[in-house]
C-alpha cells in the first residue's frame, strides 16, 4: 500500500515460449527465472498483492511454490503469440472485479527482466507519487549503441546516405542522450490503464531511469547466457570483495578466525542492518 492506495502486482508468464522454451522456469543462479521477479514484489514495501498470470500448469505450481498467488489460469485464448500483454493484464483486473477485489494502482513485472529489484520498484513507485500529473511509469534505460549510427541499407549496401550530415564526423559522447524500453517495470494507476487501453497514457505517462546492467531482458538463448555471465561476474566480485575484507581484518591481525566464521560474522551483520 503507498500513501492509503492499494497496489498489485501482476506477472505475466505463458508457457510456450517459442524462441527459449519453458524460458519462465528455467535454472537461473540456482532459482527458476521467475523467482527473482517474484522475490522483488515480495519485497517490496509497497505492493500488496502478488499474482501470476499464467495457463500453464507447472508455472503455477512453481509460482504457488515460491510465495505467489494464482487464483486462476488465464483462458487459452489469451496465451497465443498473438496475445498483449495488456489484454492479460485487463482480463485479470476484470475477474478480481468480478469478485469485489478492488486495487488503486497495478504493477506489471514480466519475468524476463531478472536483475530488476525491490528497490527498482519502490523508487519507480515514489517517482509516481511524488508527481502531480503522472497517473502511470514506465522503465527504460540507455541504448546500448545510440540510433543515430543506425540505418536501413539499399540492396546495393551503399553507404551514401547512411549518415545525416548532422551528425557526421560528431563524437558519440556529443550526441543526445537515447533511452529504450526495458521491459521491466509498467506501473499505472487502474482506472486509467482500464479506461485508456494503453501503458502510455496521453501526457501523463513518465520515464524511470535504471542502469543497463540491470535491464536485461531474456528473450532469447543469447539473453539468458547473458544473464548467466552477469551473476557469475556477480559472484565474482563478491568472492573478491569477501576476501580483501577477510585479508583486512583477520589476516593482516593474525586472527584465529577461519574463513566459515567470518562469513557468518558477515552475514549476521548484514542481517541485523
Amino acid at each position: 500500500m503507498i500513501n492509503g492506495k492499494k497496489v498489485l502486482a501482476i506477472i505475466p508468464a505463458r508457457g510456450g515460449s517459442k524462441r527459449l522454451p519453458r524460458k519462465n522456469i528455467l535454472d537461473l543462479g540456482g532459482k527458476p527465472l521467475i523467482w527473482w521477479t517474484i522475490n522483488a514484489a515480495k519485497k517490496s514495501k509497497y505492493i500488496d498483492r502478488v499474482i501470476v498470470s499464467t495457463e500453464d500448469s507447472e508455472i503455477g505450481e512453481v509460482s504457488k511454490s515460491l510465495g505467489a498467488e494464482v487464483p486462476f489460469f488465464r483462458p487459452r485464448k489469451l496465451a497465443q503469440d498473438s496475445t498483449t500483454t495488456l489484454e492479460v493484464v485487463v482480463h485479470l483486473i476484470q475477474e478480481l472485479y468480478k469478485k469485489s477485489e478492488y486495487y488503486d494502482y497495478v504493477v506489471i513485472l514480466q519475468p524476463t527482466s531478472p536483475f530488476r529489484t525491490e528497490s527498482h520498484i519502490d523508487m519507480a513507485f515514489n517517482q509516481l507519487m511524488e508527481s502531480s500529473v503522472a497517473n502511470a511509469v514506465v522503465s527504460v534505460c540507455p541504448v546500448d549503441h545510440h540510433p543515430l549510427w543506425s540505418n536501413t541499407l539499399p540492396k546495393n549496401k551503399s553507404m551514401s546516405f547512411f549518415l545525416s550530415k548532422n551528425i557526421d564526423n560528431i563524437r558519440s559522447q556529443d550526441l543526445p542522450d537515447y533511452y529504450r524500453l526495458n521491459g521491466a517495470i509498467y506501473i499505472s494507476k487502474v482506472n486509467t490503464l482500464c479506461t485508456e487501453k494503453t501503458f502510455f497514457p496521453k501526457d501523463t505517462c513518465y520515464a524511470f531511469i535504471m542502469p543497463q546492467k540491470d535491464s536485461i531482458d531474456i528473450d532469447t538463448k543469447e539473453d539468458f547466457n547473458l544473464a548467466l555471465l552477469a551473476i557469475d561476474n556477480s559472484i565474482m566480485e563478491k568472492a573478491d570483495i569477501f576476501s580483501k575484507l577477510y585479508e583486512k581484518h583477520v589476516v593482516k591481525k593474525e586472527n584465529t578466525v577461519t574463513y566459515q566464521q567470518f562469513s557468518k560474522y558477515l552475514s549476521r551483520l548484514l542481517s541485523e542492518k
